[in-house]
């Protein structure tokens, strides 16, 4: 099974915004419900991309599962954000001026493309993900950050994102110089705090 392109756009007209924020929906969830979130985050001056993935899901499996079993899923989730950045990037925005947020399954998307892709993004905001794969494979990932803002945000414990694998993605980050923010919360349970809100809206979405 592949995805469709099908983005839900909000916010600033592309043509008309100077930042782009691509945002990630989890397993189950919609690209709607996901936009609901930009209305607690500093991006009144940004246009907003959300791609809906088949089935509600970008790839069947946990993400700790082999990536074998998630394919051509993943794949295809990973070749949907680019064709969405395409899309930034033929409107005349700057790589260093598209951010990624997701959670969830969506955080381990954002992440695993943009770790793929490594440039100098405007920020990469992780709530509760990582990078995917039973065992993580650094050959898959290239690039320099330069620096770009990257936020890991989880609890301990997750039901589904080990603390340990969110400790190793943030440390691929800064190997390949992010300037990664990771923030654990003891039993807070699988969801986005206000915390984690404050914390991007201060030091990604200036």
């Amino acid at each position: 099974m592949s995805h469709n392109i099908d983005i839900k756009y909000a916010g600033i007209l592309l043509e008309s915004a100077k930042k782009a924020l691509i945002m990630l929906h989890g397993r189950g969830a919609t690209a709607e419900s996901i936009l609901t979130l930009a209305d607690h985050l500093n991006v009144a001056e940004y246009a907003l991309l959300a791609p809906q993935a088949t089935n509600n899901t970008w790839y069947p499996y946990s993400f700790m599962a082999p990536v074998e079993e998630n394919e051509p899923w993943l794949s295809s989730a990973i070749d949907i954000v680019k064709q969405t950045v395409n899309k930034v990037l033929q409107s005349g925005i700057k790589s260093e001026n598209i951010y990624f947020l997701g959670f969830s399954q969506g955080a381990c998307l954002a992440t695993e493309y943009t770790t793929r892709n490594a440039q100098k993004y405007g920020g990469v905001v992780a709530f509760t993900g990582g990078l995917i794969g039973k065992e993580i494979n650094r050959n898959n990932y290239s690039g320099d950050f330069e620096q770009t803002p990257v936020f890991f945000g989880t609890s301990n414990p997750d039901f589904h994102v080990p603390v340990e694998r969110v400790y190793a993605s943030a440390n691929i980050a800064r190997e390949m110089n992010a300037s990664v923010t990771e923030k654990v919360y003891e039993n807070r349970g699988h969801t986005i705090s206000e915390d984690e809100i404050k914390i991007v809206n201060s030091i990604i979405f200036k």
